[in-house]
């Protein structure tokens, strides 16, 4: 998942104030001089001597609120009782919650929902498994499973840490497709350990979101558990990324006149999310593909320390170009960071062929900044959202597993990723496509819609999809008419 750039945001500062050693004007000084901008004042206590406010101060970077907090410390008379703000108020006990579809009012209604009458709907299900998509939570409800190994831009945090940004992940499957999800955090980084568990949680859901597990573990746990599942497991900080990646660059291409088979690609950054990239894009139709890693360009017939790595040096890089980054870009149309920040410069955009397309999303600080390459590059698309044309993965996951749940798909194809990301890229229409805007915005209320649909017609083409037509419904009468 990619790292949210920097934001304004305002925060709560409780102060107890000595009325004869400080005043109002101190205060307001040192916060101004901070970074900081008060936009509203309230008197929450007072007494003879001292007075406490309550002060709600905007401030651009969030490491300006430290900044505040040490110079309100050094002022006589000042007393910093709490500091708060609006995202950590917006996680006080959690994003989530779990509610009942129904009311239970009667002891009539208590024996339908609980014992005794659950046991004939118990009984449905042990005859006939597959009447758990219809009968219980496994029809609409995914898990989004981590082990908090590589949480955003942050690293290795953990699972208690990682939690709020499983919780964040649930609400936007929630919100945008009516997906419910929900977040578990587990207390291994054990690869087997997690296959396991994943294996004996599953029949309680339709679906595996796969989050922030670090390289090149994910692969051999989203390897197994499709093979080993018969519900979808989907690694989304791979194929999510891959997909909406898909999505920008065919109509970046459409945008600059080029071909995609045509066009010579260098990707920056071989981990998780550039190997998927590289396999939708091939999957595309791209023919000329080099990856670069610190090992610089990836050539086949040489023995990577990652297996990951000589797979991908097997199946890219036709040319067998050797160097580094500077090298290889020579005569790209299209350069895919997903590395570090400031790996490109703009003399090497200079290198590259005529109308090149620049995919910057390294998070928080792109390969090049847009400031940077402006002027150099047709199309500019980074991971940020305070930047044109953003490449978010929310445009991709909840329209994806919307549309596996509805045909009660066994796994994700490669096809229904192509589809996914040709239904992201069709949102955009031929009036709207410009420089500035080759990428849906993740409010867009017809993204989700799109990918579902075009997620089910590819699913039942690949084969995948279990679901009849009113197949769900006549099952349900059935049960209901036998209980």
């Amino acid at each position: 998942m990619a790292m949210p750039a920097a934001a304004s945001t305002n925060i709560v500062l409780r102060l107890e104030m000595d009325k004869d050693s400080t005043t109002f004007g101190r205060i307001a000084t040192a916060i101004g001089a901070a970074g900081g901008d008060i936009v509203a004042v309230d008197v929450s206590g007072t007494s003879k001597t001292t007075t406490i406010r309550d002060l709600t101060v905007n401030i651009s970077e969030t490491h300006r609120k430290e900044l505040i907090v040490s110079a309100l410390n050094k002022l006589p008379g000042v007393h910093v009782l709490q500091v708060s703000d609006q995202t950590f108020l917006m996680h006080l006990g959690g994003k989530i919650e779990v509610t009942p579809k129904m009311t239970i009012k009667t002891r009539d209604d208590l024996s339908r929902v609980y014992t005794p009458g659950v046991a004939n709907v118990s009984m449905a299900i042990y005859e006939e498994p597959g009447r758990a998509h219809t009968l219980t939570i496994k029809r609409n409800t995914i898990a989004v499973v981590s082990d908090g190994t590589a949480v955003l831009g942050l690293g290795n945090i953990g699972p208690l840490a990682a939690m709020p940004v499983m919780e964040g992940k649930a609400m936007l499957f929630k919100q945008l497709a009516g997906v419910d999800a929900f977040p578990i955090c587990l207390d291994t980084q054990d690869t087997e350990e997690i296959i396991a568990t994943i294996k004996r949680i599953a029949p309680a859901f339709g679906g595996i979101n796969l989050e922030d597990i670090s390289s090149p573990r994910c692969f051999e746990i989203e390897r197994r558990l499709i093979e080993e599942l018969d519900i979808p497991v989907f690694h989304d900080d791979q194929h999510g990324t891959a997909v909406v990646l898909l999505a920008g660059i065919l109509n970046a291409v459409k945008l600059a006149g080029k071909r995609l088979p045509d066009c010579k690609v260098v990707l920056n950054g071989v981990g998780a999310a550039g190997i998927a990239c590289t396999k939708i894009l091939l999957a595309a139709g791209v023919t000329n593909i080099i990856g670069v890693d610190r090992a610089g360009a990836l050539v086949s017939g040489r023995d990577y320390e990652h297996d990951a790595w000589n797979w991908y040096a097997g199946h890219t890089n036709p040319e067998r170009e050797q160097g580094v980054l500077s090298d290889v870009i020579t005569g790209a149309d299209i350069f895919i960071g997903v590395s570090a920040p400031g790996v490109l410069k703009a003399d090497d955009i200079r290198k590259m062929a005529k109308d090149p397309i620049v995919f910057a999303m390294a998070n928080p600080t792109p390969e090049i900044a847009p400031e940077e390459a402006e002027g150099l590059v047709r199309v500019m698309a980074t991971g940020r959202s305070d930047y044109p044309n953003q490449i978010n993965n929310v445009l991709c996951f909840p329209g994806l597993f919307r549309g596996v749940l509805d045909c009660r798909a066994s796994r994700v194809t490669e096809e229904m990723k192509l589809a996914a990301a040709h239904a992201i890229a069709s949102v955009v229409t031929e009036e709207e496509l410009n420089e500035y805007y080759i990428i849906p915005s993740v409010f867009n209320p017809h993204v989700a819609e799109k990918v579902k649909e075009a997620v089910i017609q590819a699913a039942y083409a690949s084969g995948v999809a279990r679901r009849r037509e009113r197949g769900v419904q006549q099952s349900a009468v059935k049960v209901l008419t036998q209980a």
